[in-house]
């Protein structure tokens, strides 16, 4: 059923106030007035932090400081919030459902933090939250759970939700440069920014996964309960024999509901160089859902950009406008939310890398480790020999192993006097089911 709107419309128009006007938020001012699209939305204010920038397309009239211009204007029907961060903007969303405001957000850091607070706020006055443009840019994700889903069960995510990372190793792979210079690459053609910490420790990719999680499992997955772990520790060399042993390293996202919860996770991953998501390059970004009736649905496209994120904000909007949305999210009509579990009990191969004296007697400890582990060695290849300094780069792949144990024998081969260095551990994303 949709939302009784019963908006204060201003000759037949419904009214926006705008939170934000950076380069979104200034896309999405543009969309709003151009006489040729006939959406019948009136932009009454616009919320910034600095008056005298100058905005293309942005009517210098309607710009304002003062929060409570927007906030408290009773013309407006939805306020659109293209700020970021977790506050103000978080305070600004609950002022405005609570007034009995509708909110399009594009905030995915305050969505996972606060989601279910905000989610109860929309609910509890009859208006709606939305947020496609949170996860996946113009990929209309969102969209596809809470309504062309909406039969299904959702058993698994499996998803590229950060175009820097997949940009910075798809460039790794290509070329064969290090991280660093393909992250440098990236800032300069600005697929990065400055202080690239969100990007590539993860932190962007866990509050996307936050969002699917609790729209398609009904899971409370806050970011602290989201395994994590970033890019910076892969090197040229993992690309290198990862694609001798047929596979490229992606960063995933990926929620899996289990008899016990739901576990939730975002980490490198070796896919294999046969399946669709291997060839996933550039800024594109994809996601896999695997529904009980449908079984498995692909979506992609470009994740990231003025046009792609201001295209699924007012997708928002129009729908919104239309009285096509119910209220509050699909989430806030689960009644028994799944636990979210832990790593423990995560059972997946494993590629690992280590720097070790090239001698005889090497491998039989190191087996040995693995084997007090319970942890089966499914092939050993030696590459990179270094005559002079006696050692070499070991990849060992495993068998399906827990977690748990892989973490307490890497612990282990750390301490051997053979191993110089455990460089790297990474796991292995098998694709006989999604």
């Amino acid at each position: 059923m949709g939302i009784d709107l019963q908006m204060n419309r201003q000759n037949g128009a419904t009214g926006i106030g705008l939170l934000g006007a950076g380069v979104v938020g200034s896309q999405v001012v543009r969309v709003i007035l151009d006489p040729d699209a006939n959406n019948q939305l009136s932009l009454n204010g616009i919320l910034v932090r600095d008056i005298e920038r100058q905005r293309d397309g942005v009517p210098s009239e309607l710009l304002s400081t003062d929060p409570e211009m927007v906030l408290s204007d009773d013309r407006n029907d939805i306020i659109i919030e293209v700020m970021g961060g977790e506050e103000p903007a978080r305070s600004y969303m609950a002022a405005a459902l609570s007034a009995g405001k509708h909110v399009v957000t594009a905030n995915k850091e305050a969505l996972a933090k606060h989601g279910d607070e905000l989610t109860n706020l929309a609910v509890q006055n009859g208006v709606s939250l939305s947020f496609e443009a949170s996860v996946g840019g113009g990929i209309p994700v969102l969209a596809v759970i809470q309504d062309s889903l909406t039969a299904n069960r959702i058993e698994s995510i499996r998803a590229i939700i950060n175009g820097t990372t997949n940009y910075i190793l798809s460039s790794m792979d290509e070329s064969g440069m290090s991280f660093e210079d393909a992250l440098s690459e990236a800032q300069e053609l600005g697929y990065a920014e400055a202080d690239p910490t969100a990007d590539v420790d993860a932190h962007d990719a866990v509050y996307k996964l936050s969002i699917l999680a609790r729209l398609a499992f009904g899971a409370s997955a806050s970011p602290d309960m989201i395994h994590r772990e970033g890019i910076r520790n892969i090197g040229a060399k993992d690309l290198r024999y990862a694609r001798a042993l047929g596979f490229t390293v992606k960063l995933l996202a990926i929620a899996r509901a289990g008899p016990d919860g739901v576990r939730c996770r975002v980490h490198p991953a070796l896919v294999p160089a046969d399946v669709p998501m291997a060839n996933v390059n550039g800024v594109l970004n994809a996601v896999e859902l695997n529904g009980d009736l449908l079984g498995p649905l692909w979506l992609q496209g470009r994740g990231a950009g003025a046009g792609p994120t201001a295209s699924a904000v007012m997708g928002d909007v129009l729908r919104i406008a239309k009285g096509m949305l119910s209220n509050g999210s699909k989430a806030s009509e689960r009644t028994n939310a799944p636990n979210v579990v832990d790593m423990d009990d995560l059972q997946v191969r494993y590629y690992v890398r280590l720097t070790c004296l090239d001698r005889f007697g090497v491998l039989a400890k190191i087996a040995g480790v693995f084997g007090d582990a319970t942890i089966s060695i499914a092939s050993v290849l030696q590459f990179d020999a270094d005559d002079e300094r006696g050692l070499a780069d070991l990849v060992i792949m495993t068998h399906p192993s827990r977690e748990a144990s892989m973490q307490e024998a890497a612990s282990r081969l750390r301490q051997l006097d053979v191993v110089a260095s455990l460089e790297n551990l990474i796991r292995v994303e098998d694709y006989d089911t999604v």
